[in-house]
Order: structure tokens, then C-alpha cells, then sequence
């Protein structure tokens, strides 16, 4: 048996040609400090759940995740090529927020480890 599904060897396959689209030929300001932090394929190859990082604020990523949601007729085209499937998966483009929430436990143990809380900051 292998040890990966179909699915997820795709998924990685999107995810290296959506990054390396993006380094290359992208030329939307709004997306160019996003980051794909993953993508998950659904068992029938038909849709793909594209997970973005995007560092700043709620209107940042609103604006990132509009640019690609505009770009997608372009992404699609452009990667799939790359892929060698029969029919090209749909993309749906969500922020991936685990960052900021790594960051924000980060803070909360350091915080926690030198006897300090947000309180006693302000």
C-alpha cells in the first residue's frame, strides 16, 4: 500500500505550483506577501481548499483573499499543465490563521515565563 493518497500527492503538486506561480508571474499587490500554507484535495480530485497566510491585519487579508479569488481563472490555467489530471480541480481560497495563533501563544509563554501578564504591560 502507499503511504500517501492520491489526494494528498496532488495537493503537494498544487501547492509547489501555486507557490511557484506566485514568486514568478504574480504581479497583484495585494497578494504578494501572502503564502501558501497548505492545501487540502478532497477524495474526488474536484475541489481544493487552498489555506493562505497572510501577515498584517483584517482588511490585508481580506484584500489577499479577494486578489486570489480574481486571479483563479489564471492560477488554474497556468498550473494546470503541471498537473496531468483530466479535469482541474475548483479552488477555494481560505486564510490559514495558525500562525497568528502560534504567535499569540508564544507571547502568552513568554509572558507566563517571566511574571508578566498583558495587564501589567499597559
Amino acid at each position: 500500500m502507499k503511504p500517501y493518497t492520491r489526494a494528498e500527492r496532488i495537493s503537494g503538486k498544487i501547492q509547489y505550483a501555486i507557490t511557484e506561480l506566485l514568486s514568478k508571474k504574480m504581479q497583484d499587490p495585494r497578494i504578494e506577501m501572502a503564502t501558501v500554507s497548505g492545501v487540502k484535495l478532497t477524495p474526488d480530485l474536484r475541489v481544493a481548499h487552498v489555506y493562505i497566510a497572510v501577515f498584517g491585519d483584517k482588511k490585508r487579508i481580506s484584500e489577499a483573499l479577494a486578489g486570489f479569488k480574481k486571479s483563479k481563472g489564471f492560477i488554474k490555467k497556468s498550473i494546470a499543465p503541471k498537473l496531468g489530471l483530466k479535469y482541474m480541480p475548483d479552488l477555494k481560497f481560505i486564510h490559514d490563521d495558525s500562525f497568528d495563533k502560534a504567535a499569540k501563544m508564544d507571547e502568552l509563554i513568554k509572558s507566563a515565563s517571566t511574571g508578566t501578564s498583558d495587564e501589567q504591560l499597559s
